[in-house]
């Protein structure tokens, strides 16, 4: 991890030149969220001065930076409005393809900004070129499941080159991992500002012509809105890496808030399954809903992970996720158990498989990371063996993803 490789290059000045250079937005990401550990040494407060300063006003990059952004609108408006163009249908063309339009633009806008060459991009280019290929050419009935999980399976095995790319070309299970999975909350945080903002300035401009008669809402939504969508996640991305202090200590605050609340509703919910007449093994949502709280605990567990090791922080709130994600182990049995009772009881679908598969693997890693992180309440481990137990299974994760979305198809045809 970026983070504590910073915290042992801090007697060595040129090490820490040089950690910087190699990527500067990584860098001042990860010595921003440790700076509270290590303030009290000169080095740190003059590494410090010269980050902070360097951002008292906002980053906009270079014209380059600006040049790859806007060719990359065009090309994702065109690929938009591509149906339309040349009389495709929207149900045939968006569930396709519309992830590789977003994909696509933030894998190569972190290749870009590495100046990554050839040779260390040609897995991703391989990957994403061979899902386009397959997602297009392969028959698949729209109507069933095998082609609706794979239009949601082929972006979390895309997902997993994009960290391969965010990390120069790296494993993502591996120390600079940590770093990709981060962003994704200072991510989110941005392109709802952004999506806030374009909402407002919609309804604006709408109302602004419905003053002169003008009904512009129409084509507004359908050449405007639905063209420059798929780019905000991009440049949401580019603006968080050039100004990693903007949205940096939102996400950590979100988990502080929302830690105690999520632990309390869990232990509500186990209680009152007890107590419930309704019958949890043959509701369906019930089974999805738990793999969505799963993937909330463990993006709790992930934004936490920054504020556990400050003086500040109780040994309280440290056994309080230790108990979020035991809990969610419990109740995520439950889960578990009702998704066997289906298969047995009503066959094997490629919806049932699917969600098993993904249950199993998402509750062996809230496993592994609990295991980690008693260590290290225990002062048994340090926290780089709780964060190596978040990106361990990043690659389980693009395996089964691509299980899901390849194989399932080809399997359930019938």
């Amino acid at each position: 991890m970026l983070a504590n490789t910073i915290k042992k290059s801090l007697s060595e000045p040129a090490a820490l030149e040089r950690l910087y250079r190699q990527n500067p937005p990584a860098f001042t990401s990860a010595f921003l969220s440790i700076y509270e550990e290590i303030r009290d040494q000169p080095v740190a407060e003059t590494w410090h001065e010269r980050l902070v300063y360097s951002h008292e006003e906002l980053a906009w990059g270079q014209r380059s930076d600006w040049a790859f952004l806007g060719i990359w609108v065009l090309v994702a408006a065109f690929f938009m409005q591509f149906p339309d163009i040349f009389g495709i249908s929207h149900n045939a063309y968006f569930p396709r393809n519309v992830s590789f339009i977003v994909l696509a633009g933030m894998g190569g806008l972190f290749a870009f900004q590495q100046r990554l060459g050839l040779s260390a991009i040609w897995p991703a280019l391989i990957a994403m070129l061979f899902s386009i290929i397959y997602m297009n050419v392969v028959p698949m009935d729209n109507q069933r499941d095998a082609f609706a999980l794979a239009c949601i399976h082929v972006p979390i095995f895309l997902w997993i080159f994009v960290g391969f790319l965010y990390v120069g070309g790296q494993n993502p299970a591996g120390p600079k991992g940590i770093e990709f999975l981060r962003f994704h909350g200072d991510l989110v945080v941005m392109v709802a500002v952004i999506a806030l903002a374009g909402g407002l300035f919609s309804a604006l401009t709408i109302n602004l012509f419905h003053l002169i008669d003008l009904d512009i809402e129409k084509n507004y939504f359908q050449y405007g809105v639905v063209s420059l969508l798929p780019s905000v996640p991009v440049i949401a991305a580019f603006l968080v890496q050039k100004n990693p202090q903007l949205v940096s200590k939102i996400s950590p605050l979100i988990a502080r808030i929302f830690t105690p609340l999520v632990f309390v509703t869990l232990l509500l919910f186990l209680g009152a399954t007890s107590f419930s007449e309704k019958d949890l093994f043959n509701d369906r949502e019930y089974l999805l809903v738990f793999n969505g709280v799963l993937v909330g605990v463990m993006a709790l567990l992930l934004f936490s992970l920054s504020e556990i090791t400050k003086k500040s922080v109780s040994p309280f709130y440290q056994y309080l996720l230790v108990g979020l994600a035991a809990l969610a182990l419990l109740d995520n049995g439950l889960a578990l158990s009702a998704i066997v009772f289906r298969l047995v009881e009503f066959g094997i679908t490629p919806n049932r498989l699917a969600v098993l598969g993904s249950n199993l693997l998402m509750m062996g890693h809230v496993g592994w990371v609990t295991k980690n992180l008693i260590g290290f309440v225990r002062a048994q481990q340090d926290i780089r063996s709780v964060e190596n137990g978040m990106t361990f299974f990043l690659p389980y994760y693009g395996a089964w993803a691509a299980l899901v979305a390849f194989v399932f198809p080809l399997v359930f045809r019938a």
